[in-house]
């Protein structure tokens, strides 16, 4: 299948221009001026529009195992739902119980993926720690084409890995050339505040960010970044909503550390106010972690990722419908973790981000894909319109309206937390694997039209201990 996109300007992170593009065979096979069209080729006019590289939402949750239920959103919907707002590619997360075989948990993953209709691959939690979880993250890492690694810092009594898991973890890492990453709150200090808000009496959702305090964000970020620092591995922050965990992280980069951070659209765009709402249903809606914060952390996360400190944008996409959040009515603490956004990420971003001047349009598109796809070694395949590339493209109108509402989104949940926003800017035609998938709000996909995406491993390192250790060595003394 062949298409010629014509009349469009071409937006990469590092330049735009006025171009053509040919795709072929799932590749782009050209970009430049007046390409000659071959025969039997379909021709998309993309004048006024931009032509980039279809967005990648490095952190899901489709169809996820959690909290007592599963999230409403499987692989097949979550990723037509991402289609239709200009993603081409997911990076989901495999998420093992505690003491399950991890990779038991990746085949059972990988075959509830096999619906998707977009691009996907995996980053893999690592919850326990015994040999054979050494062994398999090898396996992973070598045949699997698996390179970062997932660590929950909260969730006791259930995923949370301690401190000596993600030493011994990080370590791993290190020696594979994989990147760990971490979900940034201080457990304890969640579970204790839990505990002391319900025996107050504060049992609704406005008790969710009281016990997940900025400080707890902060305090884990430290602690990871220092872990990540003694060890020598590469180390990325998801979903950091504080000025607290940015601080951190300016903090290491200036000091020449390997520190990424990843926001999410809902972050820069909600506060807290949501969780005392005074309808139950609203403000469970919004109940996800790290919760929504005061508005000044939201000037912060767009200074921060304005200045490069955060790199990437995501949208912890994990759906749960009204029912599903009742179980949580009468203590906060079982409301389901999770809120939608992968159809929207794109257009809230371009309308806040751009139509503000606080992106260009080469920052909007390092800021969707092209920093997600080099952080994880899939650049140049991904993240760029450039000749040997998946033809995974967006036609971008500027101009384009539309209000965002849950009834007429694409994404499997009763409710949008960006519910009413006008957006200025929007995805008309969204191409993935050279076919195009969507068309002026003509969703084309079947399942099973996505394909599993390996991501190489990085160069092995050594433990920084043991760079300290070998520099230090006494030096042989002739007698």
């Amino acid at each position: 299948m062949s298409i010629l996109i014509r009349g469009g300007t071409v937006v990469n992170a590092d330049n735009s221009e006025k171009a053509d593009v040919l795709v072929q065979d799932g590749k782009i096979v050209a970009v430049g001026a007046d390409l000659e069209l071959p025969t039997g080729c379909e021709v998309l006019d993309a004048s006024g529009q931009l032509v980039m590289p279809g967005g990648i939402d490095p952190h899901t949750h489709m169809q996820l195992p959690f909290m007592g239920t599963v999230a409403s959103e499987d692989f097949f919907t979550g990723t037509a739902a991402g289609l239709a707002g200009g993603n081409t590619s997911i990076i989901d997360f495999v998420i093992p119980s505690p003491q399950q075989n991890i990779m038991e948990a990746y085949k059972t993953w990988r075959e509830w993926s096999q619906k998707a209709c977009a691009d996907y691959s995996f980053h893999v939690a690592i919850t326990w720690w015994d040999e054979s979880v050494k062994k398999d993250m090898g396996t992973l890492v070598r045949e699997e084409g698996v390179n970062s690694f997932k660590h929950f810092m909260a969730y006791k009594n259930a995923i949370m890995a301690e401190d000596e898991t993600m030493y011994k973890s990080f370590s791993r890492a290190v020696e594979l050339g994989a990147i760990t990453t971490v979900h940034a709150e201080n457990g304890e200090i969640v579970f204790q505040l839990q505990k002391k808000l319900l025996e107050m009496g504060i049992t609704g959702p406005e008790a969710h960010p009281l016990s997940r305090p900025p400080a707890a964000e902060g305090e884990a970020a430290s602690r990871a970044i220092r872990l990540a620092e003694v060890i020598g591995v590469p180390l990325y922050l998801v979903h950091v909503s504080t000025q607290d965990a940015l601080d951190e992280i300016i903090r290491a980069r200036n000091a020449g550390q390997r520190v990424f951070g990843e926001v999410l659209a809902g972050h820069l765009m909600i506060d807290e106010s949501v969780y005392r709402h005074p309808d139950f249903e609203y403000a469970a809606a919004h109940v996800m972690s790290p919760p929504f914060r005061e508005k000044h952390h939201q000037d912060a996360l767009w200074k921060g990722l304005q200045s490069g400190n955060i790199q990437t944008t995501a949208t912890d996409h994990c759906c749960f419908c009204a029912p599903q959040k009742a179980a949580g009515k009468d203590d906060f603490t079982l409301i389901p973790n999770g809120t939608a956004g992968v159809e929207d990420r794109m257009a809230v971003l371009w309308t806040h981000g751009v139509n503000t001047g606080r992106l260009t349009h080469e920052e909007f598109v390092a800021v969707t894909s092209a920093n997600a796809a080099k952080i994880f070694n899939i650049y140049p395949r991904k993240g760029r319109i450039g000749v040997g590339a998946d033809a995974d493209i967006v036609l971008w109108d500027p101009t384009a309206t539309k209000t965002i509402s849950v009834k007429t989104h694409h994404q499997n949940i009763d409710f949008n937390i960006f519910e009413g926003m006008e957006i200025t800017g929007k995805a008309t035609h969204t191409i993935s694997n050279g076919i195009l998938k969507y068309a002026d709000g003509d969703l084309r996909v079947e399942k099973g039209m996505g394909n599993y995406i390996k991501r190489p491993a990085f160069q092995p390192m050594f433990h920084a201990l043991e760079k300290v250790a070998k520099a230090n060595k006494p030096k042989a003394v002739k007698r």
